[in-house]
């Protein structure tokens, strides 16, 4: 399989949206260019990134953070695999914070690297997205969107769209001005003129989103 590229041109990305969807184009241009993200070209461990984003869900920032640096003192690493979780047993990682369900999911996320089920990043490189989604999804805690983050901010695919995202799908909602926010179907149907650029399109979908949000604040604030 052809080799994946890590990013791709945001210039280019904002042209062809811009000409083939004349609403979020006016929001674009509205909004200004949003420049390449810079985790695109850094290295990183799926492996590890995986086990943070499990310990991280449902949490906010400052929590979770907490609670990371806890498992991190605990295992005496800032690595999370297989042979460092394993220096804990489930009641240190539920003295940590983790509850039972991430204590399972971290351990099958750990099961499976060790059998070597999970792709490395050097893997990923030669695969596509929906071959990515099919590798990790099984791992226990993993879901699709967890993995559509992945490719969108660290291994930078162009083409990703969200499409069960409240955010995205608020996004579109302002975009269209329409009355509710679309179905996750429908939304994918509505995204397909975004491609092959749908993950730049999904980066101006969350920031109309949250823009849409704070007006609204605004306006009631000066209502008080």
């Amino acid at each position: 399989m052809t080799k994946q590229a890590r990013g791709f041109d945001t210039d280019a990305a904002f042209a062809h949206l811009c000409r083939r969807d004349r609403k979020l184009g006016a929001w674009m241009r509205r909004l200004g260019p949003i420049p390449a993200d810079p985790r695109w070209r850094k290295p990183f461990d799926p492996v590890d990134a995986l086990a943070r984003a499990i310990l991280y869900q449902q949490l906010s920032g400052k929590a979770a953070a907490t609670i990371v640096g806890r498992v991190e003192a605990a295992i005496d690493s800032d690595r999370f695999h297989c042979d460092t979780l394993a220096r804990i047993d489930d009641a240190t990682l539920r003295a940590c914070g983790v509850s039972g369900n991430k204590t399972l999911a971290l351990r099958d996320l750990a099961r499976r690297e060790a059998v070597g089920e999970l792709p490395s990043l050097r893997k990923m490189t030669g695969m596509d997205d929906d071959a990515i989604v099919a590798a990790l999804m099984p791992v226990r805690g993993i879901g699709r969107w967890t993995v559509e983050m992945m490719l969108m901010f660290r291994l930078g695919r162009p083409d990703v769209l969200p499409i069960d995202d409240l955010g995205i799908r608020k996004g579109a909602q302002v975009v269209d001005k329409a009355d509710a926010m679309l179905a996750p179907k429908a939304l994918a149907e509505r995204g397909e003129r975004w491609g092959p650029y749908r993950s730049y399109a999904s980066f101006y979908l969350w920031r109309i989103a949250d823009a849409a949000a704070g007006a609204k604040q605004q306006v009631a604030r000066s209502q008080d």
